[in-house]
């Protein structure tokens, strides 16, 4: 990794509700999805029991943070009601929170009230696919929660987002959609910023592997940004496999993303992600 992406890494830190996170280490986030039809099934859970499992395995792995999920997101995903979202996930999160009280718990909902219950249950950071604009209160919320707020590039829906692949640049439409929105979060007094390109939504597999060729382009001092790539399709269909094969992959592209900058990985499979951080951590030191 480049002394250029280490000087930038000592100047990022969020505050995640009172616990203050830097990144002078990238950090691993583990998913745990509370739903039944996640395109990757070996990060589903259905009960609060097999989340607490799954979320001490993660943590015992090396799991800086947990992002937890009961909407799924994956291109054509059915369309759950807000009621039916909060009643898979706010039991998780007060039970996770309950057992694992030092456990930074990330909330992927594009819903402000949402957020706002789970954030009231124990939950620290704001993970919105939407970037604010399939609930237009969300900004609003994040600064009132005094949350961390996940920025993920997005265009259209999850049932629709195939449809919107067309960009006249892809690195300048998404970057400029980055600083408009920043600008507005800061503006409502929303402090800390997480950027994350979008792997996969509404970008073609050719635009994803563009956006990770040059993933540099998004390290902008001060804020973090995230890639998440595990087992996406962008690996398997390259690969003509299935994303239950996908591991090798995902360690491979997750490398390349932690070199050129990325502060967090977003993953299912922590161990191997936190293995990737440790060995690139030791050839800085060389």
């Amino acid at each position: 990794m480049s002394d250029k992406n280490t000087i930038i890494r000592k100047k990022k830190t969020i505050n995640a509700r009172g616990t203050l996170i830097d990144f002078l280490r990238p950090k691993v986030m583990g998913i745990l999805n509370i739903t039944p039809d996640s395109f990757y099934s070996g990060s589903r859970v259905s009960s609060v029991e097999t989340a607490i499992q799954r979320t001490e395995e993660m943590l015992e792995e090396g799991a800086d943070l947990i992002d937890i999920g009961a909407y799924s997101s994956r291109p054509g995903a059915i369309d759950i009601s807000m009621d039916e979202e909060k009643k898979r996930l706010i039991p998780i999160i007060k039970e996770i929170s309950k057992r694992y009280p030092a456990a930074i718990i990330s909330i992927d909902t594009f819903r402000a009230e949402v957020a706002r219950a789970a954030l009231g249950e124990g939950g620290h950071i704001i993970n919105d696919i939407s970037g604010g604009e399939l609930d237009h209160n969300m900004f609003k919320t994040a600064s009132e929660l005094k949350a961390p707020y996940i920025l993920m590039h997005m265009r259209g829906t999850p049932q629709d987002m195939k449809q919107h692949t067309h960009y006249e640049n892809i690195f300048s439409d998404i970057l400029r959609y980055f600083s408009l929105k920043t600008i507005k979060l800061k503006e409502l007094g929303v402090k800390d910023v997480i950027l994350d390109p979008g792997f996969g939504f509404a970008k073609t597999i050719e635009q994803n592997f563009q956006l990770l060729n040059s993933f540099e382009r998004f390290s902008i001092p001060g804020i973090p940004v995230l890639a998440g790539i595990s087992r996406k399709s962008m690996i398997w269909k390259t690969l003509k496999i299935k994303s239950e094969e996908a591991l090798n992959g995902t360690t491979i592209l997750n490398t390349i993303a932690l070199q050129k900058g990325a502060d967090i990985v977003r993953v299912h499979d922590v161990k191997e992600a936190a293995q990737v951080v440790k060995l690139l951590r030791a050839l800085e030191t060389e």
